[in-house]
């Protein structure tokens, strides 16, 4: 049976994140968008300390988090349409464009598919697994368009000093590919990863059931 994250792991996991906060702005491309990029990392982290003894997460959603916390901010080091890792890419599979932000996206739809399920299996919000599918999605998709928004907010606030925070690279229907990258991390997520996040979250609940 799977148990919940050992926690000299995740206490390496939150080294290791933090390292990656100050290395990723020592010298960065642009430092406001290393701000923005790096900012929900930032706060995450505090969050996630903050909560560990009352709703520890499962090592799959720990995982996932530290694995997206630093595509964040190797995207926020470089500007997503720069890092090195998306240029290799784009020469491998022959592409116009560095696809980075991509990866980015795809993540902004896993993780938060993971956690979403998570917290709505754990407080029992949403019974039944075809309609908690669905709001999983609904819920990944919205934050999706919330975080376009916000990209859009940026770019009426900041004007062309947020073209290396949009990262659009030219294309006109990079807002569109972006919440499609995010539905393809969600299906991801449920398709992939159900069955090894259910067993985790039975490990737990055993696991807070036998203390009490």
């Amino acid at each position: 049976m799977e148990h919940s994250a050992p926690p000299n792991l995740l206490k390496l996991a939150l080294l290791l994140t933090c390292l990656a906060v100050i290395v990723s702005g020592i010298r960065p491309y642009d430092f406001g968008t290393w701000l923005l990029e790096a900012l929900p990392v930032i706060l995450v982290i505090p969050i996630l300390i903050m909560t560990y003894r009352k709703f520890p997460l499962t090592p799959l959603l720990y995982l996932g988090i530290f694995l997206h916390a630093l595509v964040l901010l190797l995207g926020a080091k470089y500007s997503y349409a720069r890092v090195p890792l998306g240029f290799e890419i784009a020469d491998w599979l022959s592409l116009e464009r560095n696809p980075y932000d991509k990866i980015g996206h795809f993540f902004q739809g896993l993780v938060p598919a993971i956690a979403a399920r998570e917290i709505l299996i754990r407080h029992h919000s949403v019974v039944g697994n075809v309609m908690r599918s669905f709001i999983i999605i609904c819920i990944v998709l919205a934050i999706s368009a919330t975080y376009e928004l916000i990209e859009w907010g940026a770019a009426l606030a900041l004007g062309q000093g947020a073209v290396e925070f949009l990262g659009t690279q030219g294309d006109p229907w990079d807002t569109q590919s972006d919440m499609f990258c995010a539905l393809l991390g969600v299906i991801t997520a449920l398709l992939l990863f159900s069955n090894m996040h259910q067993r985790q979250i039975n490990a737990i609940t055993i696991q807070k059931n036998n203390q009490h």
